[in-house]
């Protein structure tokens, strides 16, 4: 059953902007499809942390529709989404290092979330979305696959409410690659995938355990970043007259 149809069945609200009609309105999907990635600037960025990408400031409404993914199960918000993400990739790919050849397509790598979270979502958020900028970017003629190698090692704390050196220690090897996975790294083009970068302890953890397995990423792509390390070109805007 069609998006469209479904809308007209079970009447909804944008999660954007609350305009009723669809869960994603013509403004906010204008929006998304609007966003253009840049390097962003991180301040303090943690040891590790690989060339960044995103694609606007985590702020109303792209705020209101990543927390709607997540945490609401608004999955058909995976695609405009993860197209948004895709950007930032092919972004981040354009301004890689990459000396030589590196046979194969592009690997996106999500950062995994928590056990306790993705059983309390029924869902891998950053994965849906990662699998959806795979998609979108090999149907525009970049090869690409999704490659979920990073594994929990060990339990963490919840980091909402934690500060940059508090998530660092949370997370201190808190991410491995299991060796079955090793040789099939080798030598491919990795990019790191999250929906948002707030202090870059996540990524730079990711990147550490992909070292680790002898798989160095060229970068990392996110959707948005928290205005502490907002991209140079501002925050997206909501539609005026509009909640936001």
């Amino acid at each position: 059953m069609s998006g469209a149809l479904l809308d007209l069945l079970l009447p909804a609200s944008c999660a954007g902007c609350g305009e009723p009609g669809s869960q994603l309105c013509p403004a906010c999907r204008a929006l998304l499809a609007g966003l253009r990635a840049r390097p962003t600037g991180a301040h303090a960025s943690p040891p590790g942390l690989p060339p960044l990408h995103s694609c606007a400031v985590y702020r109303d409404p792209l705020r209101r529709l990543l927390i709607a993914h997540k945490e609401r199960g608004a999955l058909r918000l995976a695609g405009p989404l993860g197209a948004v993400l895709a950007e930032a990739v092919r972004a981040a790919l354009a301004e890689a290092a990459a000396p030589g050849s590196h046979p194969g397509p592009v690997l996106l790598v999500p950062v995994p979330s928590a056990r306790h979270a993705v059983r309390a979502r029924g869902q891998d958020a950053t994965r849906r979305l990662a699998q959806s900028a795979a998609r979108r970017l090999s149907r525009t003629g970049l090869p690409c696959r999704l490659a979920p190698v990073l594994r929990q090692h060990r339990g963490v704390a919840d980091q909402a409410g934690l500060g940059a050196e508090q998530r660092r220690a949370n997370l201190h090897r808190a991410l491995t690659v299991p060796p079955r996975f090793h040789t099939a790294l080798g030598g491919r083009r990795l990019v790191l995938v999250d929906d948002l970068v707030t202090t870059g302890a996540s990524l730079a953890e990711a990147a550490r355990a992909l070292r680790a397995a002898g798989a160095p990423p060229l970068a990392a792509a996110t959707v948005a970043a928290t205005a502490r390390q907002e991209p140079p070109h501002g925050p997206p805007r909501a539609t005026p007259g509009r909640s936001a």
